[in-house]
């Protein structure tokens, strides 16, 4: 089988091609990047001996796909991912717009072109902001949960289900995200292509680059063990908010099988896919890792709060392991020794990819 995967030279395209490899998996990679995020060309050269045939091109031009070759999949890894995208002065929300919903147009087309299976990773801020920021929590442990009798619709003890409100806002990054899946589905339906939108929740694992708004947990590792500032910011400059985590190599099994998947309701091609509440941690309880596996650092406050903050964010992911028997298989655990191992070996890693 021949899979496309768009943005293959960032944290998750190339960890799912390395993956791939690693699985003893037969298909052949074809990769497309525009190589503008800090740190993606560390991933070329690994890639080319796995293997992959890279593509240099922006999803955004139509015309760079023109000498794409036909496949039997892309898997759009292709993202602006940052929450904060369009709204924080780092980026325009033309920018956003063009990279997340343009770009997924162009592709949906390539696909409509070559009779191509689409996978869109998808993400968790889908979900409507107000419902999450007014949610009800306490301070359990040094981390926030909902208080069990004041939950809103689709909020299960597992976390948030695919029920849950989707109604703006949404940030303008999650509006590119929702209308990027609505299309997927509208093209899967009119040209009979097998379409998925499998929403992520936070993605984390070694390589992955260092941002606060884009990989919170290689941020922290990294910036804790090289006593860089760090701060809890919003929610009284507690840390108690929570993020549940999922590496991104544990979407390989979910993928196989979706590629080999019959004919299904397209209800079921929309699903959670997270590490969920075992992989769950709050900010402060990261630090109190980092203080275990570093030492001691000290980290600020700042309660001031900032657009789309929500204090817990966990994804129920029962529908996924009910249509797919999938669930992740990195604990928590594993995930941050493994990018506590990459800190440690790669001392620039914060200057590279910023």
């Amino acid at each position: 089988m021949k899979l496309l995967i768009t943005g293959i030279c960032g944290f998750v395209g190339s960890t799912l091609a390395r993956a791939f490899a690693a699985a003893g998996t037969r298909h052949q990679i074809v990769g497309l990047d525009n190589f503008i995020r800090p740190g993606s060309e560390t991933n070329r050269e690994e890639l080319k001996r796995l293997g992959v045939t890279l593509h240099h091109g922006d999803l955004r031009a139509a015309s760079d796909l023109e000498t794409l070759p036909a496949v039997d999949w892309v898997i759009d890894a292709a993202a602006n991912p940052s929450v904060l995208a369009g709204v924080d002065g780092r980026t325009s929300s033309r920018q956003l717009v063009e990279h997340n919903l343009s770009g997924t147009v162009n592709m949906l087309e390539f696909c409509k072109q070559h009779r191509a299976g689409f996978i869109l990773l998808s993400t968790s801020r889908v979900y409507s902001v107000p419902p999450l920021a007014a949610l009800r929590v306490e301070a359990v442990d040094g981390a926030f949960r909902p208080v069990a009798d004041a939950t809103p619709p689709g909020l299960t003890a597992a976390g948030v289900d695919e029920s849950f409100s989707t109604a703006a806002p949404v940030s303008l990054y999650g509006a590119t995200k929702l209308a990027s899946e609505a299309l997927a589905l509208e093209y899967g339906a009119s040209f009979d292509l097998p379409v998925f939108v499998n929403r992520c929740g936070v993605l984390a694992g070694a390589g992955q680059f260092g941002r606060a708004d884009q990989g919170i947990f290689a941020f922290w590792l990294n910036s804790h063990l090289r006593r860089r500032r760090l701060a809890y910011i919003g929610f009284g400059g507690h840390g108690h908010q929570v993020r549940d985590c999922l590496h991104p190599r544990d979407l390989v099994p979910l993928l196989e099988k979706q590629f080999a998947a019959p004919a299904l309701d397209p209800l079921d091609r929309v699903a959670n896919v997270s590490g969920g509440a075992v992989s769950a941690m709050s900010l402060r309880q990261l630090t109190a890792w980092c203080d275990r596996r570093f030492g001691a650092h000290p980290v600020g406050a700042d309660g001031t709060p900032r657009p789309f903050d929500i204090p817990w964010m966990v994804l129920d992911h029962a529908k996924a392991t009910r249509l797919w028997d999938w669930a992740p298989q990195t604990p928590v655990e594993t995930i941050l020794d493994e990018i506590a191992a990459h800190a440690e070996a790669n001392p620039r890693w914060l200057d590279l990819s910023r």
